[in-house]
């Protein structure tokens, strides 16, 4: 058992976002069966139900947020990706100064492009996002 969970360790992050994923769902139908439950007591009583209680029925019941939400900034996806990718970068060819084997050498390689090439992304994104005027 120790074995499997020493050769699969990583498994646990994509069972962890399908277990996130589901009780999300969850969260979102109780919501809304919450909502059919006042707006059927609104209608017992012969009232008219609040705009805003329904607009709650009108977003899908797997949206995540409850308005449109703030633009993404790239600007610090930018340096975020960029500081990584020079920390993997200096791991895969100074390992002897953080205590690193040699043999870590070419995975640390491969994902210092990987996050130098994210960060490229979000250096175009940046540059050619326009933000709107407040």
């Amino acid at each position: 058992m120790v074995d499997l969970f020493h050769s699969y360790w990583w498994l646990l992050f994509p069972m962890a976002w399908f277990v996130f994923g589901g009780f999300s769902s969850w969260l979102n139908y109780r919501k809304q069966r919450e909502t059919l439950k006042l707006l059927k007591t609104y209608a017992d009583k012969g009232q008219e139900p609040p705009e805003s209680l329904l607009r709650v029925l009108d977003k899908p019941i797997d949206a995540d947020n409850d308005g449109p939400g703030r633009p993404t900034n790239y600007w610090s996806l930018f340096g975020l990706f960029a500081v990584l990718a020079g920390g993997f970068g200096i791991a895969a060819y100074m390992p002897e100064t953080f205590g690193i084997d040699f043999d870590i050498r070419f995975p640390f390689t491969v994902v210092a492009l990987v996050m130098g090439a994210v960060a490229v992304w979000a250096l175009i994104s940046a540059a050619t996002t326009r933000r709107p005027r407040s």
